[in-house]
Parts: structure tokens; C-alpha cells; sequence
């Protein structure tokens, strides 16, 4: 049925406010991987890297819109919005917020050198500081509120556990690509080593997640219809650990001189390949266990959520690491399946945003789970918020 004024589904405007999540700065994530990866693409298609700029220009403002209404949810309704700390699902996407920045970053390099030269690479350095100390709170301290407040079983675990712990490698992954435009400087060795850090702060706990994700499916099987779309979560953290070995692998060179640190440089290098193309093959793994999932559920439907920005951003850091395997590698098979992956990634966006738009207009994708128990009091309990605002 046709919709047709504004926010229609809400009781009242402000609820868009009060019902905003972090989940939907995976909308961030999937629009700024995907202008990362077409800017990546092997193949020269004309007009390609003006869309590919154009929607980074886009996913600034996407970005931008998104921290202001979350900002306002915590400014005017303070107590609803702490309650996402007790809410043992939503609260893993705070990791979302790091890592929708970090595509933004990135394309200060992809993008913005060609128009700011030099004051582009300090904007993503000053930024990327920022990321980091984001990222590594949400790897801290949402894993920590796992074991303290929340109720969580071994049979509703998602690949959604995920979220915040990735957030530090996505970052680590990001330092590589900036360190390249630093130079033999002391912020770049240093920012070298914290990347590594990061690294392992975040793909190390992932893989043991990865590992009671298997049980998990193994002994209750997949996840229900509204969360089959996490299954593709499980590629996010072996598409960004394999991205940041190699990343950090070729920045080493750049930053680390003098003898002393050759022989570490070129191990750095050496390694990131390795061990870059084993995440990669286990990456493959999950990536057709994601396809299967997918198909088993079809037939019966996929019902629409913002969960659904999953398709995106793992295929999308998965598709960009394996565009970098080619590049070093030499290995045309790497172009050709990164190709392959990009072209999917960009249906996948057309699809998940055509679903994603009429919800926002409507305001039935404005449903902030962690107020769910509010059931017949929306209207008294955002009063009450207000006042207390």
C-alpha cells in the first residue's frame, strides 16, 4: 500500500529520535565500502570513478545525518537511549559507528588527495586516531558488558557478536593505507605498530567467535528468516584481517628504515601475503556457507529489517582484500573473482537501499528493540522523556 505522507507509521516525528539505533550506521558501512570497491575495480568502465567519488560524497552527509540523530536521541532522551547497554543485540552495533568512519577515511585518500593533496592525508590521520579509540572501546567494552549484564544462550547467538569486535581491524586496516602517504615519519612507525595491535585485538577474539558460531549452527542449526542475512557477517573479519596483513604489509617498507628494520619491513610484507591468501581461503568458506544459508531460506522469504545492510559491507571488505591478493600477487583468478564480488556488492546495495528508502519515509524502520517492552506506553513514556530532556 502506497504511503502517503512522511513518517506516517510513527506516532510523532520525535519517535524517529528516540527509536534512532547504531544499526543504522550499517547503512554507512555498506555505501562507503561499496565507493571504495568500485574505485578498486580491475576493469576501466567510464563515468566509474565519478560514482564511486559521488556516493563517498554521499555517505559524508549519510554519516553526517545519522550522528545527529543519534547525538539527539542521547541530548533529548537520555534515558531511553541508555537502555541499548542492557540490550543484548543492539548493543553490537556500536561497532557499527568506528566502522562507518573508517570508509569515510579511507576515501580522503582514495578521493580527496586529488583535490586537497597534503590537508587530505592529515584529515584521515586526525581522523583515524579518532576511529581507533572508538573501535577499541566498542572491542572492550561491549564484550565486557556480554559477560555483566546480558542474558545471552549458545542457541540465539548470531554472527552478530561480531560487530563490535571487528570494528578495531577494520581500523588497523585503514592505518596501512594512510601510513603509505605518511612517509619514514615517527607518526607512521608508530601508528604502524598500533595497527597491528588493533589487528590482533580484533581478528584473534573473532576467530574463537567464529568457532562457537559453528557449534552453534552445528547443534541448533541456522538462524531463523529475520536473522538469516547475519550468516554473511561471518565474511567481515577475514575480508578485513586478510585487507589489513596486506595493507600494513606494504606499509612497512615505508616505515620502518635503516638496517635494523629491513629484515622486520620485508617479513611484514612477506607474511601479509601468507597470511592474507589463508583468511582469504577460510574467507571463501563462509562466504558460500552465507550463499547456502541465503537460498535455504528464500523460498519461505526473507523479511526486511536493517539487518539486511549485511549483505554489504563484509562482501565488500572481502571483495576489496581480494582485489589487493591480485594486485600483489600478480594472480589474474584474484581480479577476476574480485570483479565478480564488486558486481555483486553493487546489487546487493540497489536492492537492500530500494528497501531500505520507503521504510525511512514511512518511519516503520525507526523500532528501537531495546524499547520494546514499552508496549502500549510509546506516547506516555516520550512525555516522560521529554520532560526529563
Amino acid at each position: 500500500m502506497a504511503i502517503n505522507r512522511p513518517l506516517s507509521q510513527l506516532s510523532h516525528p520525535r519517535e524517529m529520535v528516540r527509536h534512532f539505533t547504531p544499526n543504522w550506521f550499517t547503512a554507512t558501512m555498506g555505501t562507503g565500502i561499496l565507493s571504495l570497491a568500485l574505485a578498486a575495480f580491475p576493469l576501466h568502465v567510464p563515468g566509474l570513478r565519478e560514482l564511486a567519488e559521488g556516493l563517498w560524497w554521499f555517505n559524508i552527509g549519510l554519516f553526517a545525518l545519522c550522528s545527529g540523530l543519534y547525538a539527539s536521541r542521547w541530548i533529548f532522551f537520555p534515558d531511553s537511549a541508555r537502555r541499548i547497554f542492557g540490550h543484548g543485540t543492539m548493543c553490537m552495533f556500536l561497532g557499527a559507528i568506528p566502522m562507518g568512519l573508517i570508509t569515510i577515511v579511507n576515501g580522503f585518500l582514495t578521493f580527496g588527495t586529488a583535490h586537497w593533496g597534503d590537508t587530505a592525508v592529515r584529515i584521515a590521520a586526525d581522523l583515524w586516531w579518532a576511529d581507533a579509540v572508538m573501535a577499541l572501546a566498542c572491542a572492550w567494552f561491549v564484550p565486557f558488558l556480554m559477560f555483566t549484564r546480558h542474558d545471552h544462550r549458545l542457541e540465539n547467538m548470531t554472527a552478530v557478536w561480531l560487530l563490535p569486535i571487528v570494528a578495531a581491524e577494520v581500523t588497523a586496516g585503514s592505518g596501512g593505507l594512510i601510513i603509505a602517504h605518511l612517509g619514514a615519519t615517527p607518526e607512521a612507525a608508530t601508528m604502524l605498530y598500533i595497527s597491528y595491535g588493533l589487528w590482533a585485538t580484533s581478528v584473534l577474539p573473532a576467530m574463537g567467535i567464529l568457532v562457537i558460531l559453528f557449534l552453534r549452527l552445528v547443534l541448533h542449526k541456522l538462524p531463523g528468516q529475520d536473522m538469516a542475512v547475519s550468516s554473511w557477517l561471518s565474511l567481515g573479519p577475514l575480508g578485513t584481517g586478510a585487507l589489513g596483513l596486506l595493507t600494513l604489509g606494504s606499509a612497512a617498507p615505508i616505515a620502518l628504515t635503516g638496517d635494523a628494520n629491513t629484515v622486520i619491513a620485508q617479513a611484514a610484507y612477506g607474511m601479509g601475503i601468507v597470511g592474507a591468501t589463508l583468511l582469504w581461503g577460510y574467507g571463501l568458506w563462509w562466504l558460500v556457507i552465507a550463499v547456502l544459508a541465503t537460498l535455504y531460506h528464500l523460498p519461505g522469504g526473507l523479511p526486511f529489517n536493517m539487518g539486511w545492510w549485511g549483505f554489504t559491507f563484509p562482501l565488500g571488505v572481502y571483495s576489496v582484500a581480494t582485489l589487493k591478493l591480485g594486485e600483489l600477487t600478480g594472480m589474474a583468478f584474484y581480479d577476476v573473482m574480485g570483479g565478480v564480488f564488486v558486481v555483486m556488492l553493487a546489487v546487493f546495495w540497489v536492492m537492500v537501499t530500494a528497501r531500505t528508502v520507503p521504510g525511512i519515509w514511512g518511519g516503520n524502520l525507526f523500532v528501537a528493540p531495546c524499547l520494546s517492552a514499552e508496549t502500549g506506553m510509546r506516547d506516555s513514556t516520550l512525555a516522560s522523556d521529554t520532560a526529563a530532556a
